[in-house]
């Protein structure tokens, strides 16, 4: 018994002293956020610890604040100025730290464009007459779906093998349906002639 109160006594002992260091290491970081050329604060500017996913944001006079660790990377990121890293000192004395934080404008230059008119009317209704547009997916799809084009497609491209199999059980089983029996003559099918003529009206044999 002895022994479990020392153990439960050293176990409270070294949680106090864990929540005494850990709350000693939290800061409370605030400060403003200006431009380094005219001193103006930036709104909506991004303030993220870097590893931790959390952070906070700027407010229309550039004000922030967020709780950190001591030794934490505060990144501070806004559109169309350069990033800016603070690093939290690990010897900081107190729970508190504020700073003012200059951004510098993130410049680009972009490359020139130059338009040009177009020298005479009758050229630019020529160029805008024989210019080639090029068809979107369901024109593509609508050609695709032509029966000429299906024609032309079935003759010329090979089974896939599923087309394959299913032709050769259709074979086996008009084979087996016939076993021991002539099968029937196809020029004495009514159905074939008509496949037959409709066919040639399409023109299916003429010579390509």
């Amino acid at each position: 018994m002895l022994l479990f109160c020392l153990f439960v006594t050293a176990l409270a002992w070294k949680s106090q002293a864990q929540f005494s260091q850990l709350k000693d290491s939290v800061v409370q970081l605030y400060g403003v956020i200006m431009t380094a050329d005219s001193l103006k604060g930036i709104p909506s500017v991004s303030v993220i610890v870097k590893g931790q996913n959390r952070g906070t944001m700027s407010n229309e006079q550039g004000v922030f604040s967020i709780v950190v660790l001591k030794g934490d990377i505060v990144e501070f990121t806004s559109i169309g100025y350069k990033p800016k890293t603070v690093e939290i000192p690990r010897n900081l004395d107190g729970n508190q730290q504020s700073i003012i934080q200059l951004m510098v404008t993130d410049t680009m230059y972009l490359p020139v464009t130059i338009i040009k008119p177009r020298p005479t009317r009758e050229q630019f209704e020529r160029d805008f007459v024989n210019t080639d547009i090029p068809a979107d997916n369901l024109e593509i799809a609508r050609k695709n779906n032509d029966a000429a084009t299906r024609r032309a497609l079935m003759k010329g491209l090979p089974r896939d093998g599923s087309e394959s199999a299913n032709y050769a059980l259709a074979q086996g089983a008009k084979k087996y349906y016939y076993q021991g029996q002539t099968p029937p003559i196809g020029l004495l099918n009514p159905l074939a002639w008509a496949d037959f003529i409709s066919a040639w009206k399409r023109g299916d044999f003429k010579n390509k």
